[in-house]
């Protein structure tokens, strides 16, 4: 099974390791001095943020850096909360943000560039088809135990939870009306592809990522399958109609209005060049 979703892991992942190489000191918004005009851009960008997104940025990055082979991004997960702790400190020239923008943070420039769905999974294998929200809450906080209590087999159930910090980890707490307090789990993990390799290695465990992940692991050999939510389908197209309830929009910011590099960067991240970066990556491009 790892070698499995390894193999088909490591092609999404490259762009992301490769655009990590280079080692950050200093202030990153000292690099943009180097470039302002779109024929003239240099320098170096440093992105931090979202799990969900930094693929989606490191690939964008990878081809922004094609257009003007002066330019290195740098592209470093952590989640939500770091990307907004980076911008605000000027550890980073952009963060990334998997959610909707919070009241608290509007003193940040904020830039939508697509938007995604969070859904439960369980593995393939595993005989239950769809849970009530109901179910899922019950789950979570430890009222059901074993899966043959919603319809399945006689084992017990691994819950999977999210750490604290992450967008994932709110979206899902938001929607089903819960604390993070009350949540009953066995394991916690940080990025979605350490909860799908979780749920792939574990017939009885259930988890909750981005439907973009998910959608895409599930298409290319993991062992994993998404569950509906409301009785509606969990997938990109789903989100891309605007049915699915878990829903959410993906955002890069800024701790001022952008400039220079930065500002190329982001209307490139915002414009139709990447929307087929945007697809393959199984998020839904914005109409522009």
């Amino acid at each position: 099974m790892k070698r499995c979703y390894d193999r088909f892991r490591l092609k999404k992942f490259t762009a992301l390791v490769a655009l990590s190489v280079a080692v950050f000191t200093g202030s990153p918004a000292s690099s943009e001095a180097q470039g302002n005009t779109a024929d003239q851009l240099a320098g170096k960008l440093v992105i931090t943020g979202a799990s969900t997104l930094a693929p989606l940025i490191a690939e964008i990055g990878k081809r922004f850096e094609s257009l003007h082979p002066t330019v290195r991004v740098n592209v470093q997960s952590g989640g939500s909360s770091r990307g907004v702790a980076d911008a605000r400190q000027g550890l980073a020239d952009i963060g990334m943000v998997s959610r909707a923008m919070k009241e608290d943070e509007r003193d940040l420039s904020a830039f939508p560039v697509a938007r995604d769905g969070v859904c439960p999974i369980l593995h393939q294998e595993n005989p239950v088809q769809a849970l009530t929200d109901e179910q899922i809450v019950a789950i979570y906080t430890g009222k059901i135990t074993n899966w043959k209590g919603v319809g399945g087999t006689d084992a017990p159930i691994t819950v999977v939870n999210k750490a604290e910090g992450r967008s994932t980890l709110e979206v899902f707490l938001q929607y089903f009306k819960l604390k993070n307090a009350e949540i009953k789990a066995q394991v916690v993990i940080g990025d979605n592809e350490q909860g799908v390799k979780t749920v792939a290695g574990n017939r009885n465990a259930i988890g909750y990522v981005s439907i973009g992940t998910a959608e895409y692991d599930a298409t290319h050999g993991v062992f994993i399958k998404l569950l509906p939510v409301g009785g509606v389908a969990a997938s990109t197209e789903s989100v891309r109609k605007g049915a699915f309830p878990l829903s959410r929009p993906l955002h890069i910011v800024t701790r001022t209005a952008p400039s220079g590099l930065t500002k190329a960067f982001i209307e490139y991240a915002q414009s139709k060049a990447v929307h087929d970066l945007i697809r393959e990556q199984y998020f839904v491009p914005l109409a522009n």
